[in-house]
């Protein structure tokens, strides 16, 4: 069995015609498949906007008014460059927004933890303390040297028999 295969042929005028046919289904995406432009679609109403687009650079019209007429017939949705206006801000500026913030909280908690590694967290140094007399000191020294001696083993004495 042969396969078929739509193959889009349009007439134009000149060279400059095509090359702005070709740059505007490129960048215009199909309605129906959503990720994909018209150039790649064969859904029919990327077939139908790619007859429209040929007839309106036919008919002389620039690229812009061609983005124009789709937008206003399609929305912001059929470009994949929507303009920048209040309807579409969160898409231009949540994502570096998001990014500052997360950038702004990696700094914070790596920040807050190396104070909490140095044993500093909300610890105020008394730069007026006197040191240690010598009893205290010597108790200090009895405390640690008990606590060295400690044995660390958590397994109960029934079991090491």
């Amino acid at each position: 069995m042969t396969a078929y295969a739509a193959i889009d042929v349009y007439d134009f005028d000149s060279p400059q015609q095509e090359a702005q046919y070709r740059g505007l289904i490129e960048e215009l995406r199909c309605p129906k498949c959503q990720n994909q432009n018209l150039a790649a679609s064969d859904a029919p109403i990327a077939q139908d906007l790619k007859q429209k687009t040929f007839d309106l650079i036919k008919d002389g019209r620039s690229d812009g008014e061609i983005r124009d007429y789709m937008q206003e017939r399609y929305g912001d949705f059929i470009s994949y460059k929507p303009p920048v206006r209040p309807s579409t801000w969160i898409l231009w500026f949540f994502p570096p927004l998001l990014l500052i913030v997360l950038i702004i909280g990696w700094f914070w908690q790596s920040k807050r933890r190396q104070v909490v590694a140095r044993g500093q967290k909300d610890v105020i140094v008394d730069s007026t303390a006197e040191p240690l007399t010598p009893a205290e000191q010597a108790e200090l020294d009895r405390l640690l040297s008990r606590a060295e001696n400690v044995d660390h083993d958590i397994t109960s004495p029934e079991d090491k028999k």
